[in-house]
């Protein structure tokens, strides 16, 4: 068995595709944020979710004054990455960013968590940022992370080879 055939591949459309985004984005929480995309290297900092809405747009809550903001402006071609640990689930991005600073917006989308960084949801510096996917692809487990983890070791232990029990694929939204 060569390594290609120890991961499953599972690509997904539509609905499938957006209920599998909202899943792992969700489960994450938070993503390193990608701009700059046409520089080496670009520029990456961690943002926290907001929503994942019922179309696969990506949400969240910027400062019109931070260097992300300008990023977008200039280029709103952005990559974001998702990380679950716990749970041994990857998912990545690609898409186009918009911003928005319209009042329903933000309260839409605001949270006391983002008193934080403003002066409530009435501060003139208060975006929402929505990325619409382009190009989606995760890597997750149908074990899960402890199980995997056992597989693995008892794989590496006796010398034998098997099946992780790894999945992959594209979400087209």
């Amino acid at each position: 068995m060569n390594a290609n055939e120890q991961t499953h591949t599972t690509d997904l459309r539509n609905e499938e595709a957006v209920i599998k985004l909202k899943e792992l984005a969700d489960a994450a929480g938070t993503c390193m944020f990608c701009t700059s995309l046409s520089k080496f290297p670009h520029t990456a900092r961690p943002m926290a979710l907001q929503e994942v809405d019922e179309s696969g747009k990506l949400w969240f809550i910027s400062s019109t004054e931070s260097h992300k903001n300008q990023d977008i402006e200039n280029d709103n071609r952005v990559s974001l990455y998702f990380q679950n640990n716990g749970a041994y689930e990857f998912l990545a991005v690609s898409g186009y960013a918009q911003i928005h600073t319209d009042k329903l917006t933000i309260d839409k989308y605001w949270t006391s968590f983002a008193n934080a960084w403003f002066d409530g949801k009435d501060d003139p510096t208060v975006s929402i940022i929505s990325v619409e996917p382009v190009d989606s692809n995760y890597w997750d487990t149908k074990d899960g992370k402890i199980i995997s983890f056992i597989k693995m070791s008892f794989m590496a232990i006796t010398g034998t080879k098997g099946d992780d029990n790894g999945i992959e694929g594209k979400l087209t939204v």
